[in-house]
């Protein structure tokens, strides 16, 4: 056993001897190098968040958030789209094996992989090195990672209708009235899975701006015209006459005069 100097007595047992760090009693050791927690440090923070609250406000106030027309459940027509640091997911959803009959690959196993290998990493590699090039397996996912993504949300950029997703949005203002029963019973569960909730256009052409004559609107329901569908034989004679006459009657308003908003129906 160890003897003589450096060890000390603990109990029964001997253990090396070591000196205590001195540890600081106060700031005062340290002028003008440390500060107290408050109220000098949460001073600086506070003003520190203030101004980036300022800042973020008038942001805001600058450039306002691009308000739609309000949802409407029953308008299938309407494209979402969601915010840029989803596009990559939602282009995935787009791709034949990732959509359709296939939905619950693009919606459940491909981000669940992507997760797990996210979870998996400290295990898949524990290397201790620090440098990227000598954890081959860790770079390797972090750049094939950040690869996809690039490209997939570059692909929903490049390949999404922005004419037909502004123009989808737009607020229209019109005599529309939602609590008529030809358009609860008759147009909204056969014209607006097509032309928009609010009849402002979908899929198919808006019915609001276009000076229709009833006689002209009864034509395209009997008949059907491009990639509409024949409703002769589906609807009645005067279920036919009472949509034509509705559509025909549909014109723009100014904000004030409109019955397709809710501020109006106050």
């Amino acid at each position: 056993m160890k003897r003589g100097k450096g060890l000390t007595f603990v109990g029964d047992s001997r253990i090396l001897k070591y000196e205590k760090p001195k540890l600081n009693r106060d700031y005062s050791e340290f002028p003008g190098r440390t500060e107290e927690f408050y109220p000098d440090f949460l001073l600086k923070e506070w003003v520190t968040g203030a101004v980036f609250l300022i800042g973020f406000l008038c942001l805001t106030v600058a450039h306002p958030a691009p308000l739609e027309r309000v949802a409407d459940p029953t308008d299938t027509g309407y494209i979402p789209l969601p915010d840029w640091y989803f596009l990559f997911l939602y282009q995935i959803l787009k791709y034949t094996y990732a959509s359709g009959p296939f939905n619950v690959i693009g919606a459940i196993v491909i981000p669940g992989i992507a997760f797990t290998a996210l979870l998996l990493a400290p295990w898949l590699d524990n290397r201790k090195d620090r440098h990227w090039k000598r954890r081959p397996i860790a770079s390797g996912l972090m750049l094939a990672s950040v690869a996809i993504i690039f490209y997939t949300t570059w692909e929903s950029v490049a390949y999404h209708d922005w004419e037909q997703q502004d123009a989808q949005g737009q607020i229209v203002f019109s005599n529309l009235d939602a609590e008529d029963p030809v358009f609860n019973e008759l147009i909204r569960t056969n014209c607006t899975s097509c032309h928009g909730g609010e009849l402002a256009g979908g899929s198919g052409p808006g019915l609001i701006e276009p000076d229709y004559q009833p006689e002209t609107v009864e034509a395209f329901v009997r008949n059907g015209v491009g990639e509409m569908p024949a409703f002769e034989g589906t609807l009645t004679d005067e279920e036919i006459v009472a949509i034509s006459e509705f559509v025909a009657d549909l014109e723009i308003v100014s904000a004030d005069e409109a019955q397709n908003t809710p501020e109006t129906e106050e």
